[in-house]
């Protein structure tokens, strides 16, 4: 059977509590042996979450962060010349 609503919320409240991701269980048995590892992780604490979403939003206005870079290969090859009509 599927995960349930409120087990997916739980585990999207967890991720974000410890500052770990997850991958979405297939199974409700896989919901419930993810949130008892999530429960077991070490919060991570509201500092260390601050300056993670400092450092994150400092890279991307300098244009360093991995997604704020432009490469090559994104902007050539096919369809890179389409035009809105």
């Amino acid at each position: 059977m599927k995960p349930t609503a409120k087990q997916l919320s739980y585990l999207r409240t967890l991720t974000i509590r410890t500052g770990q991701t997850f991958t979405p269980p297939k199974t409700r048995a896989d919901a419930s042996r993810e949130i008892q590892r999530l429960r077991a992780a070490t919060p991570s604490g509201r500092g260390e979450q601050r300056r993670e979403r400092c450092d994150i939003r400092d890279a991307l206005s300098r244009g360093t962060g991995a997604s704020a870079a432009v490469r090559d290969h994104e902007i050539s090859g096919y369809g890179s010349s389409c035009e809105w009509t």
